[in-house]
């Protein structure tokens, strides 16, 4: 699918940014390619391809290289020249690349083995980086970068095929009785994870939803159906209506706030589509 006409304003601001921070690519000189947002490059690269970019096109695929760049042989990413390489990073960039189409890649393949490797004791993923001080709620897993790991595996042959992703998908299912923050990045599901945001890149309702209706674990949990209808209860004439993103978005037609959106709506049928097999 190529990008609508109708569309093709949006994906002009975002290709208008993409020498903001020194570089092409949305990046800066030294390739720090989650720095930005939400016209970081990775944001910026996710929200072409909701637009409808194709693959090939020569953009992404100079984006692709960007940030194979930053892979390293044990399958982790590294997405910013210094400090240390982050679950959440790895997670970011491998959900990205099976976006982009690479999920053969035999450099992918190892970042899911890595993956597959390296969950923590409840089942989700985190880092040992603790910027709010530790306490009993920094023993979880971090949320996000969980759903992004699941976001990820939803792209791959692991998909409902391995047990160490339903240990993952059950902690966050659980996240959704505990509610407060936890992780040592402290996610919580409070009154702004409630409201619905789009893009799809965040820790919120809708795409906590979107990405474990593809999990058999999930779609007959009541945990979940909660969810489910809890996002349900915000449709407009059946239509998803974002009601928060970054004000730096006003100008993107796709994503208005308080405006029904019919690409967040289309994400919104491929949650139903996935509950109806």
């Amino acid at each position: 699918m190529a990008i609508d006409a109708k569309y093709q304003g949006d994906m002009e601001i975002i290709l208008s940014h993409r020498h903001d921070l020194g570089a092409d690519y949305w990046t800066t000189p030294d390739n720090r390619l989650i720095k930005g947002s939400p016209f970081s490059c990775l944001d910026s690269t996710l929200m072409l391809l909701e637009l409808g970019m194709q693959h090939d096109d020569p953009i992404l695929q100079a984006v692709a290289e960007l940030f194979f760049s930053t892979w390293r042989k044990d399958g982790r990413f590294k997405l910013y020249p210094t400090g240390g390489i982050l679950p959440c990073h790895t997670a970011y960039a491998a959900n990205l690349m099976c976006r982009l189409g690479y999920v053969q890649d035999e450099r992918i393949q190892t970042t899911l083995q890595h993956f597959l490797a390296t969950p923590y004791t409840d089942g989700g993923w985190r880092c040992n980086k603790f910027s709010f001080g530790r306490g009993p709620e920094t023993e979880y897993s971090n949320p996000l970068p969980t759903l992004n790991a699941l976001d990820t595996f939803r792209h791959s042959s692991y998909l409902n095929n391995e047990p160490k992703l339903d240990d993952a998908v059950e902690f966050l299912l659980a996240h959704w009785v505990i509610r407060k923050p936890i992780g040592p990045c402290q996610y919580g599901m409070g009154s702004r994870f409630m409201q619905v945001e789009y893009p799809l890149w965040s820790y919120n309702l809708f795409q906590y939803v979107y990405v474990l209706s593809f999990y058999d674990k999930a779609k007959q949990d009541e945990r979940f159906l909660q969810a489910f209808r809890t996002l349900q209860g915000n449709l407009v004439d059946g239509m998803i209506v974002p009601q928060r993103n970054s004000a730096k978005l006003a100008q993107l037609s796709f994503c208005q706030k308080g405006q029904p959106s019919e690409l967040a709506t289309k994400r919104y049928l491929e949650i139903t589509a996935n509950l109806s097999v």
